[in-house]
């Protein structure tokens, strides 16, 4: 891999309108210490060595409010795209991922509602795709017991196992990918929802949640490095409540 194919590329899905926030703006537009969290985001991922560009894929109708709102928060000498992002986040990844330039060999994948992940999470996983990995996700191991259960809508749920704890992990971004890797898979699984469409067979394959599992799903090889536990996802409200509460820690010990 050449020098310009060692620094990687960074592509934030932010299209979705993350509603379990609650009513009103996009969750990637949501204010964390009075910064939007898509800022903090884009800020993290800036700060690493290791990412040369970062791509942005925000609503469809909402391009021009993305850059500017950029551009207000200092980040406009920074090298940031805004593209339109799709109708789902695997769609928003693909549209990313075509903005970025062919000579680039590694992609990281981040999610807008990480708004705090540390730089030294995107740092390992760049280095762990630069030194061979295909296809790396950070993590952190399970605090809690894990029940698999039978789902039962509106009624108790019966336990089916108990899986082992020592082998699970809660899955982070950024999550890091060889170029060639990542959009393989994308148009694999494009390719796939085609011919379910055509076929009249929605909905046919198991959800795919992140892309590292498409990677898994087309038999690829997924390593994981350790994630941190401040690279929370920002999905309910609570979760906001713990956000402010970092930031405020880092905030007092100059440390943002």
């Amino acid at each position: 891999m050449n020098a310009t194919g060692a620094i990687a590329a960074a592509v934030v899905p932010a299209a979705g309108r993350g509603e379990r926030l609650g009513p009103g703006a996009p969750k990637a537009l949501r204010d964390l210490g009075g910064v939007p969290l898509l800022v903090h985001a884009v800020r993290a991922l800036t700060r690493s060595r290791a990412v040369g560009l970062v791509v942005v894929a925000a609503p469809a109708d909402g391009v021009a409010e993305v850059v500017a709102l950029l551009d207000s928060h200092g980040l406009e000498g920074k090298d940031i795209r805004v593209v339109a992002g799709g109708d789902t986040r695997q769609e928003s990844v693909r549209l990313g991922l075509a903005a970025i330039p062919a000579e680039v060999g590694i992609v990281l994948v981040h999610d807008a509602a990480r708004p705090l992940v540390p730089v030294e999470v995107v740092d390992a996983v760049a280095a762990a795709v630069r030194a061979g990995a295909e296809a790396v996700v950070p993590a952190v191991p399970l605090a809690d017991t894990v029940k698999r259960v039978e789902p039962v809508r509106g009624g108790p749920e019966p336990v089916l196992d108990t899986p082992d704890r020592a082998t699970l992990r809660a899955v982070q971004t950024p999550q890091g990918f060889r170029r060639d890797t990542l959009a393989e898979v994308h148009a694999k699984a494009l390719a796939e929802a085609l011919a379910e469409e055509s076929a009249g067979a929605g909905g046919a394959l198991p959800p795919v949640t992140d892309d590292a599992g498409l990677v898994e799903r087309f038999g690829g090889r997924v390593v994981v490095v350790p994630g941190h536990e401040e690279a929370f996802k920002v999905t309910r409200p609570l979760d906001l409540v713990l956000a402010e509460a970092v930031l405020a820690r880092r905030r007092a010990a100059d440390a943002y």
